[in-house]
């Protein structure tokens, strides 16, 4: 599979860090020293957001906001594909396959049958529509559509996240969960086209790795309220103890070490679980240094960000890139390509 092209979009509604925790205190109980504490720690400097931020006080339920993620979801998506496409140099109706990821709301018919409409793909595109990936759906769905490639090498495939977690944020729950992730996350989309001939990185290998027991770890609890976000406080433990093995045993199957990738693509998923990461698998600060980027300048946009940092990642001829994405499950998705 050869990535043609990638575009990530993010909503007009930009706002620093310090604007957002300000409105965000106006917005909960929880206490404002905590809640400025946290906003600072997870190294964010600012975000966009699918609303202006005074519109998130009439968010009063789940219905309005899920009515609000349909709006902004159908016109980031819409504007993701576009750009990608342009980027391949594809006409819509080129396109066979569309899969759609999003796990911060909720469609039917599902997204990607309107978008495939509001993007003038044929009426024929084969669609898949994914739901609960979370933040490793961007390198899942990539390596999804190397599977369905390797079996029609001659169609092209598009991949769209859209993730609008800023939606999700509950605010009657005061939560060291609910917390983080009200300081961390934030929106947008993102699409790629992929070609089994043609220009762009060649992904050449894909592996996922899913760990038995470990739902508390990450996840959602879907009631009245919406989604509730679940995150464990020993997920960094976990990624620090397993899956920093994982990824080495992933490399030495192509003859490969560390030491030998020139690009690593790692979702941004927090600080913390960058500096485990990187220190588990021994790399220079150079290696994540697009990660952090992403994350200081956006936020983590959950399955989007792998693909932002992807779309900012140089090509190196010749040489090996490593793409890394953590999500519910708990779960690894890793690939290997080569420009």
């Amino acid at each position: 599979m050869h990535i043609s092209g990638v575009q990530t979009v993010l909503p007009g509604h930009r706002y620093a860090q310090a604007e957002i925790t300000e409105a965000f205190s106006q917005l909960t109980s929880a206490d404002r020293d905590l809640l400025e504490r946290f906003h600072a720690a997870v190294g964010v400097e600012g975000r966009s957001l699918a609303l202006p931020l005074e519109d998130y006080a009439k968010l009063d339920s789940f219905t309005r906001a899920n009515e609000a993620y349909v709006e902004a979801a159908l016109d980031l998506g819409e504007r993701a594909i576009s750009g990608a496409l342009e980027k391949a140099g594809l006409p819509p109706e080129k396109v066979d396959h569309l899969m759609l990821c999003s796990t911060t709301g909720l469609a039917t018919p599902s997204l990607d049958a309107r978008l495939a409409q509001r993007a003038g793909l044929r009426d024929d595109v084969k669609r898949v529509p994914v739901f609960g990936l979370g933040c490793a759906a961007g390198a899942a769905g990539l390596s999804r559509l190397n599977d369905y490639l390797r079996g029609w090498p001659d169609h092209v495939a598009m991949l769209v996240c859209v993730e609008l977690c800023s939606l999700t944020v509950q605010r009657d729950d005061t939560s060291v969960a609910n917390l983080i992730a009200g300081a961390l996350f934030g929106d947008g989309a993102a699409a790629v086209v992929a070609t089994g001939h043609g220009p762009g990185p060649e992904v050449f290998a894909t592996r996922g790795r899913l760990y038995p027991g470990t739902e508390h770890l990450m996840g959602w609890e879907v009631g009245e309220h919406g989604f509730r976000v679940v995150l464990d406080a020993g997920l960094t433990d976990f990624v620090a103890r397993k899956v920093g093995g994982d990824v080495r045993d992933f490399l030495a199957d192509y003859g490969l070490t560390p030491d030998q990738v020139a690009s690593w693509i790692f979702h941004p998923g927090g600080p913390k679980v960058i500096d485990t990461l990187a220190g588990a698998l021994g790399l220079p600060e150079e290696a994540v240094r697009l990660t952090r980027r992403s994350l200081r300048e956006h936020g983590n946009l959950s399955s989007v960000s792998v693909l932002h940092v992807l779309q900012q990642t140089p090509p190196r001829p010749g040489q090996p890139a490593a793409l890394l994405a953590l999500g519910p499950g708990f779960s690894a998705e890793m690939l290997l390509m080569h420009w």
